[in-house]
């Protein structure tokens, strides 16, 4: 489990084309400092499994099922990603419960700057805007966010300074493809409340 904290951003320094799937190798001291065979590390949001560790960076495989639904299929030597551990008992929730399990992908539309923040407006594929809802928590990139404003095709989110310093968002031109992750307690509520929904139909 992730909070959508963005710790460090790291650097692709190589990748690797497999049949079905991918090798990348990210520095990042941060991340790196405690980490071992095994561990989680969430890569633009995307929960990755290390599988070894040297000089400060780690590599990890990434399977076809990760490819089709991310942006990691476009990551290349150069690119800059968010990178967070996974959440340590005991800690505090800075964000929100974030599994790293990718929904989809969006598109950044337009970016509107004021004097202390930025407003991102980013496409919002059709499967996934029953989970979203106007102050609700979304992650983009990895990042834990509030939604400011949604529709059916689209929602915006202000960024701080400090968010535009330190993580990719800060980066991302329109156009660019984001990788999205509802909140997971939205899809609990519609698996669980789904049956009740239909029986009342049925009625």
């Amino acid at each position: 489990m992730f909070t959508g904290i963005v710790e460090e951003l790291g650097e692709v320094v190589a990748v690797t084309d497999l049949p079905d799937a991918a090798r990348v190798t990210i520095a990042g001291p941060l991340v790196t400092s405690d980490a071992k065979h095994g561990d989680s590390i969430a890569v633009n949001g995307v929960c990755l499994t290390v599988v070894d560790v040297a000089e400060g960076a780690f590599t990890a495989d990434v399977m076809r099922e990760t490819l089709t639904r991310s942006s990691l299929a476009k990551v290349a030597e150069g690119d800059q990603v968010n990178l967070e551990r996974a959440a340590a008992v005991g800690q505090r929730l800075g964000g929100h419960i974030v599994q790293g399990h990718v929904d989809g992908t969006g598109v950044v539309l337009a970016r509107e700057k004021a004097e202390h923040w930025e407003v991102v407006h980013i496409g919002l594929p059709p499967a996934l805007a029953r989970y979203v809802v106007e102050k609700g928590s979304i992650t983009v990139d990895g990042v834990s966010l509030t939604v400011v404003e949604v529709s059916e095709n689209q929602f915006s989110v202000s960024l701080i300074p400090t968010t535009l310093e330190l993580t990719t968002l800060g980066r991302r031109a329109p156009g660019d493809h984001v990788n999205l992750e509802v909140d997971v307690l939205a899809k609990y509520v519609e698996r669980l409340a789904l049956p009740h929904l239909r029986a009342e139909e049925a009625r």
